[in-house]
């Protein structure tokens, strides 16, 4: 298979697909399409790993996401990152826009949790795939992980990744970069404007495509399940935003994406 696109961020193992995803997937290789199966906890990573297993154009990442309940099994997820197939640690990082009541106590408990798989991140040198989020008309999520972020950098140079579903602002991007990581955007690009100047300002060797799918959809098919296939309209808007040239855009996004996962 000729990879023309790496989804960065995908969760395929999700029951939306149980009825048609050994066509979809089938569907990604024919178009080109390789996939990063993102985990949420021990359960969702150990079925991305398994997933991956089967295919030679997916990829697993395992972790567990701020916002997630279950206790982290770390000794799990250990042993899922000794799998070939796995490339990641994550989605991982802080979420503070679905706390029902946001308190000192969760954050600590969130930040407790982000270091501990920046550790593993560290220990098995994998690049870490980050969920941020922050309060609404704040950017406070991103700016309690990038004082968590540098601490760990200025200890683990080689520490990078990638941070899925960006929403910050150009400060928050460039603090981002600076510290080796790249960033992601989903297909809410297709029928949203606010990220328009972040694309536009920071370098397009730090960009990468996503789809996040099930969630977020493109415009044409806003409320329906989204699906991999969807990351060709993202990099098509990233190329419109940017005034680039589409094809140019293609290899770059796909070349940033090998290069951050050495895929």
């Amino acid at each position: 298979m000729k990879v023309r696109y790496i989804d960065a961020h995908c969760h395929l193992q999700f029951d939306q697909y149980d009825a048609d995803r050994d066509a979809l997937v089938e569907q990604m290789r024919e178009k080109g399409i390789m996939g990063i199966v993102v985990g949420c906890d021990y359960e969702s990573s150990r079925s991305a790993v398994e997933l991956a297993e089967k295919r030679d154009h997916l990829y697993a990442s395992v972790g567990h996401h701020p916002n997630h309940k279950e206790l982290f099994d770390e000794q799990g997820i250990r042993a899922l990152l000794t799998n070939p197939k796995v490339i990641a640690i994550g989605e991982c990082g802080l979420d503070y826009f679905r706390l029902e009541q946001l308190t000192d106590e969760l954050k600590d408990k969130q930040k407790e949790l982000f270091k501990k798989q920046i550790a593993l991140a560290t220990e098995f040198d994998k690049p870490l795939i980050l969920h941020i989020r922050p309060t609404k008309n704040s950017m406070d999520a991103y700016q309690d992980a990038i004082g968590i972020l540098k601490e760990a950098k200025s200890r683990y140079p080689n520490l990078r990744g990638d941070v899925h579903f960006f929403v910050g602002g150009r400060a928050e991007a460039e603090a981002l970069i600076a510290l080796g990581f790249t960033l992601s955007f989903t297909a809410v690009i297709t029928f949203a404007r606010d990220y328009d100047d972040v694309i536009r300002a920071i370098p397009l060797m730090s960009i990468l495509s996503e789809t996040d799918s099930p969630y977020v959809a493109p415009a044409s098919r806003r409320g329906q399940r989204n699906d991999p296939l969807a990351v060709t309209l993202v990099v098509a808007k990233i190329a419109e935003i940017r005034g680039g040239d589409l094809e140019e855009v293609r290899q770059t996004l796909l070349a940033n994406a090998q290069k951050m996962f050495s895929l």
